[in-house]
């Protein structure tokens, strides 16, 4: 009966997280100068898209149809922003990985680029003394993004990761850094300030794109093919055969059909590269019933967990005064732990994500920390007195997740946020 009663429990307080990041929609992040805005003309065959592939508007000017920033929609062209921005690779990447993927899978994109900008505009420490020098046109497309693209890719990308998971990058920038040498290190930094800046796993792909081959960037391809000596998760997309540039006067930018070939060879790698990654996760409802069950595994087990390591060892803060008894709970008696509040001490979350545990005595306590499929990804067992801090943000991906806490006369589940 207690199995069932605690499992019952986990299940409520994933219900309670109810909003749980969609496993099977997949979102990709990309970014760079005018070629990943896109410069191709829009067609009739661009204006029809899958309801599968939509975009996470990341400008401020909204006047694009149907666009508002921080909303997803289907993703018509343009998906960058609405100063000049048309076709681009993003396009016809996320509708082969739609095309290309089992029909469960969702993908979503987050687009943020400022035409001829340098990789210092993504920079977190040069952004600001970058844009103060450039010229007006350019100084309104970074104010689309708020002053700050770089912040504006993390701000929309943590707002993606509450309703899917991000799988991979796809970036086109260089012809305006196509003379520095130390170009791709610093793009290795933007890199790592994303993965860090979002709690990613440490092999999320990085697709760079080389520029036209017999265009006035033309040596940027030099610097590209370096990247993948920056990180085993950088790959290179070849731009053979694009040669046909735009006619614009610049011969740095594509054509429609080279972009949305450009687009395919985008997509074509990330499949290659992230393989098994790519298929259907559980549904909902068989995370929920994994969940239980994996509950249900939980209690019976809790009288095995390990007593030998202090809480002090897994990153939780302690203090040496007992905390007060709170309000006994209705619901105590029976051991359903949706009150989180017993007569020897309470849980609760904050804002913050934090967990908080606060025992009127010494306890020993299996304290675990569940994704929102139920799969554990965290324990912190351990004997706990006084009041406790359990500090979860950097030491799990951004996401939802449920804290169980269970001893003597204790037993609490609750849904925590991580940021």
């Amino acid at each position: 009966m207690k199995k069932f009663l605690l499992g019952a429990a986990f299940a409520m307080a994933l219900s309670q997280v109810n909003a749980a990041p969609d496993p099977n929609f997949h979102i990709y992040l990309a970014f760079g100068q005018s070629n990943m805005e896109g410069q191709g003309d829009i067609g009739d065959q661009d204006k029809t898209v899958d309801e599968r592939f939509q975009v996470l508007w990341a400008a401020d000017n909204g006047s694009c149809s149907g666009k508002t920033k921080g909303k997803w929609s289907t993703a018509v062209p343009p998906l960058a922003h609405c100063q000049g921005a048309k076709l681009g690779p993003t396009d016809y990447f996320g509708r082969t990985m739609v095309e290309k993927t089992d029909p469960q899978i969702k993908v979503g994109v987050i687009v943020v680029a400022v035409a001829g900008c340098s990789i210092k505009l993504f920079d977190k420490d040069q952004y600001k003394s970058y844009a103060q020098g450039q010229q007006s046109w350019m100084t309104q497309r970074i104010n689309t993004y708020g002053g700050n693209p770089y912040g504006r890719l993390i701000e929309m990308a943590k707002k993606a990761q509450e309703e899917g998971v991000i799988k991979g990058i796809i970036f086109h920038q260089g012809e305006t850094d196509a003379g520095d040498g130390s170009w791709p290190s610093k793009v290795k930094g933007v890199y790592d300030n994303i993965i860090k800046d979002l709690g990613l796993e440490s092999d999320i792909p990085f697709l760079a794109g080389e520029v036209l081959r017999s265009g006035s960037s033309a040596g940027a391809n030099q610097n590209i093919a370096k990247l993948p000596q920056q990180s085993k998760n950088f790959y290179v997309v070849s731009s053979e055969g694009f040669n046909q540039a735009l006619g614009d006067g610049q011969n740095v930018h594509f054509t429609s059909q080279e972009y949305r070939d450009f687009g395919k060879r985008y997509a074509e790698k990330m499949i290659e590269v992230l393989g098994d990654k790519l298929k259907p996760a559980a549904t909902a409802e068989s995370s929920s019933s994994a969940a239980e069950s994996s509950s249900s595994e939980v209690a019976s087990s809790s009288s095995e967990a390990k007593s030998s390591s202090s809480h002090s060892h897994h990153g939780v803060s302690s203090s040496s005064e007992a905390g007060s008894s709170p309000e006994s709970s209705s619901d105590a008696g029976t051991g359903i732990a949706q009150a989180n509040h017993f007569a020897g001490g309470a849980l609760t979350v904050n804002k913050a994500g934090n967990v908080q545990l606060s025992l009127a005595k010494a306890t020993q306590l299996t304290v675990k920390i569940y994704s929102s499929l139920g799969k554990e990804v965290l324990d912190l067992s351990g004997n706990y007195t006084g009041t406790n801090t359990l500090v979860l943000a950097g030491r799990l991906p951004a996401g939802r997740y449920v804290v169980s806490a269970q001893g003597e006369g204790f037993k609490a589940t609750k849904p925590v946020m991580v940021k």
